[in-house]
């Protein structure tokens, strides 16, 4: 079975013609000839990063783990009661943490499933969390789909957690070792997957700019196409974007903090702006008693643009 897998991976990555056609040719190809990996080879002891060098791991994505933890804690309650291990990595295919039953540690950590491992396709070919990384995308990654042999007996759900900047914060994996697995329930779990990745993603773009307005675009966190969520300083000016909001709308990164948000927005979503932005000016003015220049001093703007801002939103009680 090894030497047939193997056989196998070797002739598909090896045939230029075979790109499109197998479902992760292209990642096959680049394990064999861009990482030189052997899909025969054994791994016996598979290395794993020290437990210091973990530690050091884990306090450079400390946000990461502190907002992913509920979220891998919901996820564990339902995978893990089905076999399944929940695992976070770094960016780097680096896990840093995981969930799994105690009945079931043995199995994970002897397929190497453990924090301190390296499962990034440089190193492990392809699998749920590498290639999930590199291709910026979710992947189920059923089985003998793996490029080594020894990983065959795995069938892996991975989804890529983008930062508040749009570049890779990490990844989530959600790894079964049965052999019952469906390839349907697989589906479902990933979906789970990349609805936990969504809701990471969105946490950690909402505590990075905790001080601005936060406005979800088009179906917000739950669009298809990704996390699409913009953040909006006092002046409309949008000074932060999800990976999906910047390249849904558009939006790069010299546009931060001298784009208005009003250029890029569909009309509901402006509309709903406005009604936000009126909504903080009038209560504003509530606090202060009518007086416009507290008002202003309260919202860090000029009385000129409070005055500017109220005319334009129609707010009558300025």
């Amino acid at each position: 079975m090894t030497r047939n897998h193997a056989e196998t991976v070797r002739s598909v990555a090896g045939s230029p013609n075979a790109l499109g056609k197998a479902g992760f040719a292209a990642s096959w190809r680049r394990s064999l000839i861009h990482h030189k990996i052997d899909p025969a080879a054994v791994q016996t002891g598979a290395p794993r990063l020290e437990s210091a060098a973990t530690f050091v791991r884990r306090e450079a994505a400390g946000r990461l783990l502190s907002v992913a933890s509920p979220v891998l804690d919901r996820l564990a309650r339902a995978a893990c009661d089905a076999g399944c291990a929940v695992l976070l990595s770094d960016a780097e295919g680096v896990i840093l943490d995981e969930r799994m039953r105690d009945g079931d540690t043995a199995y994970f950590h002897t397929a190497n499933l453990a924090p301190g491992a390296n499962w990034s396709e440089g190193a492990q070919g392809t699998n749920g969390i590498g290639t999930c990384l590199v291709e910026q995308r979710p992947v189920v990654v059923w089985r003998d789909q793996h490029f080594r042999s020894t990983n065959t007996g795995l069938t892996c759900m991975g989804a890529p957690v983008f930062g508040p900047e749009g570049d890779l914060a990490g990844g989530i994996d959600v790894s079964s070792v049965r052999h019952d697995m469906s390839e349907g329930y697989a589906r479902l779990i990933a979906l789970t997957v990349q609805d936990a990745a969504h809701r990471i993603e969105a946490e950690i773009f909402r505590a990075e700019f905790g001080a601005a307005r936060i406005l979800s675009t088009g179906a917000g966190e739950s669009a298809p196409q990704g996390v699409m969520l913009l953040a909006i300083d006092r002046d409309d000016l949008i000074i932060g974007a999800t990976r999906a909001a910047r390249r849904h709308l558009g939006i790069t990164a010299a546009n931060m903090g001298c784009l208005p948000a009003a250029d890029v927005l569909e009309t509901g979503a402006v509309n709903g702006l406005d009604a936000a932005q009126r909504a903080v000016m009038s209560r504003a003015l509530a606090r202060a008693g009518g007086n416009v220049s507290a008002a202003a001093r309260e919202l860090g703007i000029s009385r000129a643009t409070f005055y500017r801002k109220a005319k334009a939103l129609k707010l009558t009680d300025a």
